[in-house]
């Protein structure tokens, strides 16, 4: 058995905190740039809105609330991003402590979670909406397990918070509550924890967090999910049998994807003792196959009845973010000794806290010797600050999402409007001058206004495409002189129709 140090779980938390606190430090010093959702976070924070579009509001809610008392900043995005992530870890440990006899295991549950790669990477390198769905699934799973082993009055209640907060985060969530229901239902023991008068409290938190969006959504449910199911079921001019085919298939890829590496893990660190663990189980593991099971079966009828073509393994996380700890139950369930096991598990968690962020740093500080460049090697703010020096803007027209946030985070009095999100209009009536900006894509683009742009132009200014002109600036850590290009234009008050 493991000894003292490990028996105290608090030193987990500690060690978390100090992984995302680095996390943070990480992100500032790689770039000022942002990536497409934080992008989008700072874009749509200029208002305040029961819905956005594809995504349901949560973390646009929280992103505007923190930017209204911090500001707008990097600094901002990234605390957000990981004290819910810290948050969702702090959560998943205090479950793992309630239904795990060893300690050492609880740690491994918990520490676990960075063995999946689009939790401990893609989270970290751009996602936002997911964040808040593993931050609100750590709420309802801890909710729903201490309502199932100690039941009370405040764990429906957070039970309730959970699925609230996860309806708005992303509508994929459902299925988890769904699942867990199933399940629950499917074992005689537990139906009176569902048939608890307690559940009203659940039903009523759920359904007071989520019915400001839920008048929304009833006018808007094209809208919102049209996005979507167009990326589900893109399976070009192929037949039903053939569309089944690669829906199932990108399932399998899917679960491949987010299970693999830390099956691979636990297969090394606990050896031939995973073998005993495999063949055993408990109420426990027994509930959590269930709700997998439903969770699956929830989306391979989505594949067989919904045409989805294409899954993705980040919309798997609602659900599977379990797998460590349900492995960990199985092995406290067969009485496997964890103690060299734990001792293999750190050394694997060490070299994923430094690979990770250093991994994050210099897929973009590689530029310098690569020449390949991602969207933080852009330079956005020295583009805004020479075109500054022309005049100072009074409002902004960007060519996409990507651009207008990146200007705004620089630019915060002024609005910036995107040409890809008409739901945005300010009244720019005394608004002069207005600058006009667009990516100009490296390879053989035209250098001229976009089409889209001066319809804009015309159909909100009665504007005529004005002389387009070309800045370049250079990259974040280029290579030799390499340089992006943008597009401008300025619109002042003698060019609009009047």
């Amino acid at each position: 058995m493991i000894k003292t140090g490990l028996r105290d779980v608090r030193w987990i938390f500690v060690l978390l905190a100090v992984y995302f606190t680095l996390q943070v430090g990480v992100r500032l010093a790689t770039s000022h740039s942002l990536d497409l959702d934080e992008a989008e976070q700072v874009f749509r924070s200029q208002w305040l809105a029961a819905g956005y579009g594809p995504q349901p509001p949560f973390y646009n809610w929280l992103q505007y609330s923190v930017f209204r008392f911090a500001g707008v900043s990097l600094v901002a995005l990234s605390v957000v991003k990981n004290l819910l992530l810290f948050s969702a870890y702090l959560l998943y440990g205090l479950t793992a402590r309630l239904i795990l006899r060893d300690k050492a295991l609880v740690a491994i549950a918990t520490l676990g979670l960075l063995t999946i790669p689009q939790m401990v990477f893609e989270m970290q390198r751009d996602l936002t909406h997911t964040v808040a769905v593993f931050f609100s699934a750590s709420i309802f799973f801890y909710g729903f397990i201490r309502s199932l082993k100690q039941p009370s009055l405040a764990s429906y209640l957070i039970t309730g918070i959970g699925i609230g907060f996860g309806l708005l985060a992303k509508y994929n969530f459902a299925i988890l509550p769904a699942a867990a229901l199933i399940a629950a239902l499917a074992d005689a023991r537990l139906r009176p924890r569902i048939f608890d008068r307690r559940l009203v409290v659940t039903i009523a938190v759920a359904l007071v967090i989520t019915l400001p969006h839920l008048f929304w959504l009833k006018d808007n449910l094209d809208f919102a999910t049209a996005r979507t199911l167009e990326k589900m079921t893109a399976s070009g001019h192929a037949s039903y049998l053939m569309q089944v085919a690669m829906g199932v298939g990108s399932l399998a890829l899917a679960v491949i994807s987010f299970a693999g590496l830390t099956v691979a893990v636990f297969a090394v660190v606990f050896g031939k003792g995973l073998r005993p663990a495999l063949a055993a189980g408990s109420d426990w593991t027994r509930l959590i196959e269930r709700m997998m099971l439903v969770f699956l079966a929830g989306i391979l009828l989505l594949i067989v009845f919904g045409g989805a073509a294409g899954i993705k393994d980040r919309w798997l996380v609602p659900m599977l973010f379990i797998l460590p700890l349900y492995f960990c139950l199985k092995i406290d369930a067969a009485g496997v000794a964890t103690a060299r096991a734990s001792r293999r598990f750190m050394a694997v968690v060490a070299l994923i806290m430094i690979g990770v962020p250093a991994a994050l740093y210099g897929s973009v500080a590689a530029a310098r010797f690569t020449g390949h460049y991602e969207r933080l090697n852009r330079p956005y703010a020295t583009m805004l600050e020479s075109l500054r020096k022309q005049a100072e803007p009074a409002a902004i027209l960007a060519g996409d999402s990507l651009l207008a946030g990146n200007l705004k985070q620089d630019i915060p009095d002024v609005p910036v409007l995107s040409v890809d999100y008409p739901g945005f209009h300010p009244d720019l009536a005394g608004r002069q001058p207005l600058l006009l900006a667009w990516l100009i894509p490296p390879k053989g683009a035209s250098e001229g206004l976009p089409p889209a742009m001066a319809q804009w132009l015309q159909a909100n200014l009665g504007a005529s495409a004005p002389q387009a002109s070309v800045i370049d600036v250079p990259y974040f850590y280029q290579r030799g002189d390499d340089r992006y290009r943008f597009g401008y234009a300025w619109i002042k008050q003698s060019d609009r129709v009047k």
